[in-house]
């Protein structure tokens, strides 16, 4: 990507042609908001696929190995943009923790909001002398639109929403710190002073996750970055990440991933070569 920032309009004439070249997996070096208004497509990211139903918007992190398989119905918008575009997004800080963030969008006054949006900044995009700096705020505030969203489909009342919201994000950043350690939820609890229970009451509601399948995903993500990105041996990774043995490491992997982590990195390194 040789802009700080791309946008599209997702039509039948650009489902038709993504089809007829239809790329293989690749790895993206900008970061990536998929708008889906009507239909549905097939994401797969790092090898694990999930289906993207209309209306939701789905953030894909730099760096992820990723391919779209478009449906005949899909339309939307797609937004490409560096990391430097939009600094200290909130994105980026959950990006190191889950593979792919996506959020349904209620039909009515949500998905129509986005829209208008897409719409504002795609005007002045297609300008002939384009001001990126009133690109940079919008897409700003499509980004805060997104995650006032996230917030609202949290499944407990309004009052309880902001506490738990602050309460996850300081285990994120808790976890961020120690997750190459080998620690369980205990640990987590007690560094925020709360019960097990109420940590994975909490984390279910934010993410849909537990407490240990968060861990364990963080580790992965790093695990992944590892075998694409250094020489380093499964063991070391393993050994780093806070797996004492290869066998065990090796196990969780493929478990999750429904790949070893040797086989992970030859297909990595031969889509980037």
């Amino acid at each position: 990507m040789d802009k700080p920032f791309h946008i599209f309009k997702i039509t039948k004439q650009i489902v038709e042609n993504l089809r007829a070249k239809r790329e293989d997996a690749h790895f993206h070096d900008f970061e990536e908001l998929i708008i889906v208004t009507e239909g549905s497509l097939e994401h797969y990211i790092d090898f694990q696929v999930e289906i993207i139903q209309a209306p939701s918007v789905s953030y894909v992190s730099k760096g992820k190995m990723h391919r779209i398989v478009e449906h005949d119905d899909l339309r939307g918008w797609v937004i490409n943009f560096q990391n430097e575009f939009i600094p200290d997004s909130k994105l980026n800080f959950y990006s190191n923790f889950f593979t792919s963030t996506s959020i349904p969008l209620s039909p009515n006054c949500s998905s129509a909001r986005f829209i208008s949006l897409c719409e504002i900044i795609q005007f002045e995009y297609d300008q002939e002398n384009p001001d990126f700096s009133t690109i940079q705020h919008l897409t700003n505030g499509f980004i805060s639109m997104f995650e006032a969203e996230r917030k609202r489909n949290i499944p407990v009342e309004n009052s309880v929403k902001a506490s738990q919201i602050v309460t996850f994000n300081n285990f994120l950043k808790i976890l961020e710190q120690n997750f190459n350690r080998d620690e369980g939820v205990s640990f987590y609890a007690d560094k925020m002073n709360m019960s097990e229970r109420n940590l994975n009451i909490i984390c279910k509601n934010n993410f849909q996750k537990s407490v240990s399948e968060i861990i364990e995903t963080r580790k992965l993500i790093e695990a992944k970055n590892l075998l694409i990105h250094t020489n380093k041996s499964i063991s070391e990774i393993g050994y780093e990440l806070g797996y004492n043995e290869k066998s065990y490491f090796t196990r969780v992997f493929r478990n999750k991933l429904s790949i070893t982590p040797t086989d992970f990195r030859e297909m990595a390194r031969t889509l980037i070569s």
